[in-house]
């Protein structure tokens, strides 16, 4: 096998657990609501993974194990990735909170900086931010 092939082989293997976390979020409380599917088919087809591996981690995402990534903005993006599916409904549940902050330790978050980057995180995603954090957003979006 080839050094890209190798490099490729792990990759996919850290996307089919992210898959599989995404996966575990959406299905906490039973079956996957369409908007959840969609939003997880668009998913599968950002991290590459084939329809015979969706239909496999569908049905069990528990013998996926995270393989967190090198890169601390591909740690941030899959933390997104996650918001992206628990706030579908507009809220966060404690047994969501909960899997989260797990899922971020698994990526290499520290206990304490997963607690602050999902506190963060809720206050963004629930439009909790304060006018300094609001203003400094608008602005960046703005000047680049």
């Amino acid at each position: 096998m080839s050094y890209v092939h190798l490099f490729e082989s792990g990759e996919h293997s850290r996307n089919l657990g992210h898959f599989a976390s995404l996966v575990n979020i959406a299905s906490i409380h039973g079956e996957i609501n369409k908007s959840e599917d969609k939003l997880l088919k668009r998913f599968a087809h950002k991290l590459g993974i084939h329809k015979d591996e969706i239909k496999k981690i569908l049905k069990n995402p528990s013998k996926f194990p995270i393989n967190p990534p090198n890169s601390k903005e591909k740690r941030l993006e899959r933390i997104h990735d996650l918001f992206d599916i628990i706030f579908i409904d507009h809220i966060i549940e404690d047994d969501e909170h909960q899997l989260i902050e797990k899922y971020a330790i698994g990526l290499g978050y520290t206990e304490v900086l997963a607690k602050k980057l999902i506190k963060r995180s809720i206050q963004i995603y629930t439009g909790g931010l304060n006018f300094e954090d609001y203003k400094y957003l608008v602005n960046k979006k703005i000047n680049t």
